[in-house]
Formats: structure tokens, C-alpha cells, sequence
């Protein structure tokens, strides 16, 4: 895992790519990060606060950054039905390619529901992702995993840390053995000291989008004879 701490380091990275954010608002976070560098412009689509689609672009880097909300169930109070769009028809339209990122963070819309209705999204995503990385190998696809949650005495009662980490688990043995990468916010989150958040601070963010980042421009090794 690199750092990036300077926006130009981060521009260089991200040069000539596509990056496609599909789920929550826990990776609706990632999106709101990178759109605050000077050169990348969001776009006014008119879209719901919360729901998107959102859309960034760096025109003289040639990035385009792109975030949508996954389908039901969703805890949203308006959402308009003609943006209901499941993650698993969107990988589908998708070409892929060596330009191409797939973010997915996929678990906190269905925290309140049985685990079987979570395991069968799943196995939809898994399918499309298949698809897609048979039609396109070379496309990066990076999954964002849970994270623990600040539970007061009124969000206890109808969340939990146990029962995330269960959809979290199922989360890892469904994308086991695919030619998928994962940021692992549960074990970033609980290592570090600040509270517990739905929405992690800042600090935790970014140690994620470092992860991601990291992913995207890998540390060559040369080697020496």
C-alpha cells in the first residue's frame, strides 16, 4: 500500500481512466474525495442528494469518474423508479478494458434484511462480473467490504456490528478466487483509533482510496540480474 497525499500524484494515476463506482453511500464517500481535487468537475446531472448518478471529470487528464446507487432494497426517501438500476445489468453494460476500474461497496442497504436476500444479489454480481472479466480480463475490479458502525441505543435496535460482520464473511467467500482485488474496511476500521461511523472520518477514508490507488498504479519491482 503507497500513499498518496498530493492531488497530482493522484491525477497521474488515474490518467486516461474510467472509474465506476456502483452502491452505497459508503462509496458514494470515495466519490465525494476525488472530486475535490482542482482539476476534477462535477458535473450537474440533477440528480437526487443521495442517490445519484453523480458524475466528475478532469478533461485535461482524461478521467472520468462515476458513482451510481445499486438497487433495492435501499433506504433512501425518494428515488426516482427510472433510477432503480441494479449493479449486475450495469457491469453488463460495461465494455471493460485496461482503462476500466470497477469499485463495488454492496452490504449496508441490506443489513436489515435476511442474509438469503444478500446472498442472491450476490450471486447476481458475481455472474456479471464474470461476464465481465471474460470479456475484458484486463478490467480492475475492486470490492469494498463493510465497516463497523457507531450504534447508539436507537440504531442497535435494528442494526449490529455481529450481523454485519456475517454479510461480511459472505461477501469474501463469494468473490473468493476471482480475479477481484478488496479493500478491507472492516480490518482498517477496527485497527484505528477514531470512533466507529457508518460513515468513517476522513483519516480512514483516505486510507482506503490509498488502498484502492495502490491497486490501480502498482510499485513495479525491476529486476536486477
Amino acid at each position: 500500500m503507497r500513499h498518496f497525499n498530493e492531488s497530482a500524484v493522484i491525477t497521474q494515476c488515474l490518467r486516461n481512466k474510467v472509474i465506476n463506482m456502483y452502491g452505497d453511500s459508503t462509496v458514494r464517500q470515495w466519490f465525494d474525495s476525488f472530486h475535490l481535487f482542482p482539476e476534477m468537475k462535477e458535473i450537474n446531472l440533477h440528480s437526487p442528494k443521495n442517490v445519484g448518478p453523480f458524475m466528475a471529470v478532469d478533461t485535461t487528464h482524461n478521467i472520468l469518474l462515476k458513482y451510481r446507487c445499486h438497487g433495492p432494497p435501499i433506504r433512501f426517501s425518494t428515488v426516482l423508479s427510472s433510477e432503480l438500476r441494479y449493479v449486475f445489468n450495469e457491469l453488463d453494460g460495461l465494455s471493460g478494458g485496461p482503462n476500466t476500474v470497477v469499485v463495488l461497496s454492496i452490504w449496508a442497504h441490506f443489513s436489515t434484511f435476511p442474509v438469503e436476500v444478500y446472498i442472491r444479489r450476490l450471486r447476481h454480481i458475481r455472474r456479471a462480473l464474470l461476464r465481465l472479466l471474460g470479456r475484458a480480463p484486463e478490467t480492475l475490479v475492486v470490492i469494498r467490504s463493510a465497516n463497523l458502525q457507531a450504534l447508539d441505543a436507537e440504531v442497535s435496535l435494528y442494526n449490529s456490528d455481529w450481523y454485519s460482520l456475517q454479510l461480511d464473511t459472505v461477501l469474501k467467500a463469494m468473490f473468493r478466487g476471482m480475479d477481484v482485488l478488496m479493500v478491507d474496511a472492516w480490518e482498517m476500521s477496527l485497527a484505528h483509533h477514531l470512533p466507529h461511523a457508518l460513515h468513517p472520518p476522513r483519516a480512514i477514508v483516505q486510507n482506503m482510496i490509498d488502498m484502492l490507488l495502490s491497486y490501480v498504479c502498482p510499485v513495479t519491482k525491476s529486476r536486477t540480474k
